[in-house]
């Protein structure tokens, strides 16, 4: 959960300005199975995404960021890139 004011995608998609072209630059870059909601509520609201929404230019290259390093292109497969990342948040404690 964030403690800071955040603007959820939804909300920002909504609208026009800088938030909502920064996710529309980096929403083609995610891997397809992002582009599924999340069935759990509560998980869906607490996004790591929405806690970069009040510095749009710092979500859009975060974000890029990310979509770049999950290019299907890269050597490793998208399972190896998932036991990675799950590896680290085990290491760092964090519950994603």
């Amino acid at each position: 959960m964030t403690w800071i004011k955040t603007i959820p995608m939804a909300q920002a998609l909504e609208t026009t300005g800088p938030l909502r072209d920064a996710y529309m630059a980096v929403m083609p870059t995610y891997p397809a199975e992002y582009s599924q909601p999340n069935a759990i509520p509560e998980v869906a609201a607490d996004s790591i995404v929405a806690s970069h929404s009040l510095i749009p230019a710092a979500l859009e290259h975060a974000f890029a960021t990310f979509g770049s390093l999950m290019a299907e292109d890269l050597p490793l497969t998208r399972r190896q890139h998932e036991m990675i990342a799950t590896l680290v948040s085990v290491k760092n404690r964090c519950f994603y």
